[in-house]
């Protein structure tokens, strides 16, 4: 076997990716975005768009190099609902939907505890435990009519093959449905019901079965083609350096999800509160992990295209987007016990401040300068914070340097986070915005000032 198609379904985007086995490395990918479906039961990811990009993509890359095999590889956090009849009983959920929230309580009773499971209790739908749950509860006559239950990746392995399985590495993903000590499931699945709905667990790296003979004509692949079950896309990150290294060793996964995951270290205690968690690798043995949701993030303050240093510290678009990315991650991070804030000075509130420590060159540090130079040093750091970040309230339109004006009598006592107190040149004068202290920014301006208390 040379080549082998792997469909990869990450939260963000899914790919269809040509991987030459003799030089590991892709040949050929296709790509899109993993589209989630507002209308309905509630929001979903759009499977029947991913379908028709899949088929799409194995023909197209078939055509153009031979497509020995398959393999699978999703998020996690996702299973889905088949009726009797194979199809979706119910819409697949979007994990980052906040209805699982509302009957978040109730749930904490009925979950099993983290020392049976080793899954920390997420918010949303980010244990599948809680999906169910809620699915159940809320939606009692589509449930009703639930006769399998897969994980995410197995469910594009039945698809393309007609074999309903489920495997280890997605159901030991914080889902509180797998007990990784005794490899069953976790007594909460009994307790609910829901044993007799899993499809069986078959092995990550197993074949489950071939290509399903309408779909080998309709892609002009080979009627047969081997499919493999199919892996949890942080495990698959993992499992070459299993085959390959020799313990202890540690393995940092990136997406839209960043997963630290140690091979063979010390047994430590994990706090749950801290999203610290037990991840089952594609062996079957239990990883103790950590995560947080770097990658987004990441894409919230850069975008598609990355600005350069300089261009970026500027932008006050920057600016906004670490503002939220610091308050949209809030509940996705590694300290859910204090609050979002941005780093930098704390004097300095402002969201500029942090993306100036961020995105251009740091100044050095008092120790590695003289002592007759550190006065020095910090002034220069003053002056070069007042030039390069005194922007005006209506920075989308004039991002120049402005100096201060005084703010108008009826703003005078409002809470200031260091936004310039000044008119902006493309505004009139008609007193509407003076200063870019309305009164939507004064709030603004109280909220980011409680953020640094």
């Amino acid at each position: 076997m040379k080549t082998v198609a792997v469909i990869d379904i990450g939260k963000t985007n899914a790919k269809v990716a040509l991987v030459d086995l003799e030089r590991f490395e892709e040949i050929a990918v296709r790509k899109t975005p993993n589209i989630v479906v507002e209308e309905g039961l509630y929001p979903h990811f759009d499977v029947a768009h991913l379908w028709r990009f899949l088929l799409q993509s194995l023909s197209g890359l078939h055509r153009e190099h031979p497509v020995e095999a398959i393999s699978v590889t999703t998020h996690g956090a996702t299973a889905v609902l088949l009726d009797n009849a194979g199809e979706l009983a119910m819409p697949v959920l979007d994990y980052e939907y906040t209805g699982p929230d509302a009957l978040a309580e109730e749930y904490g009773q009925a979950r099993p505890p983290f020392s049976e499971t080793g899954s920390a209790r997420l918010p949303m739908g980010l244990n599948v435990g809680a999906q169910l749950f809620w699915q159940q509860r809320m939606f009692p006559r589509h449930f009703a009519e639930v006769a399998t239950i897969l994980t995410y990746a197995q469910y594009w392995s039945y698809r393309l093959t007609g074999v309903a399985a489920n495997e280890v590495t997605s159901l030991g993903c914080h889902t509180d449905l797998w007990n990784p000590k005794s490899a069953t499931f976790s007594t909460m699945v009994e307790a609910r019901g829901w044993t007799p709905l899993f499809a069986p667990v078959r092995k990550a790296d197993e074949v489950i079965g071939g290509l399903l003979p309408a779909l080998a004509e309709e892609t002009c692949l080979p009627d047969g083609l081997p499919v493999y079950c199919g892996i949890h896309d942080s495990n698959a990150s993992l499992l070459p350096h299993l085959l390959t290294r020799s313990a202890p060793f540690s393995v940092v996964s990136t997406g839209t999800w960043v997963v630290m995951m140690s091979v063979g270290g010390e047994l430590v205690e994990l706090d749950e509160r801290r999203d610290t968690l037990i991840n089952v690798n594609a062996l079957g043995d239990p990883v103790p992990s950590a995560r947080f949701m770097g990658g987004r993030a990441f894409s919230m303050l850069v975008g598609d295209n990355p600005p350069a240093a300089s261009a970026g510290a500027r932008s006050a678009r920057a600016c906004r987007r670490l503002y939220a990315a610091a308050v949209g991650a809030e509940r996705l991070r590694p300290f859910p016990l204090g609050r979002a804030a941005l780093d930098g000075e704390r004097r300095q509130p402002h969201p500029c401040r942090a993306a100036r420590r961020r995105l251009l060159p740091p100044f050095p540090d008092d120790g590695d300068l003289p002592r007759s130079d550190r006065r020095k040093r910090r002034n220069c750091r003053g002056r070069t914070v007042r030039r390069e970040f005194r922007l005006c309230a209506n920075a989308g339109r004039c991002d120049r340097p402005a100096r201060a004006r005084q703010l108008p009598q009826q703003h005078r006592n409002k809470p200031w986070c260091g936004m310039p107190r000044r008119r902006c040149r493309d505004q009139d004068r008609s007193g509407s915005r003076l200063g870019g202290c309305s009164a939507e920014l004064c709030r603004l301006r109280t909220q980011m000032a409680a953020l640094h208390r």
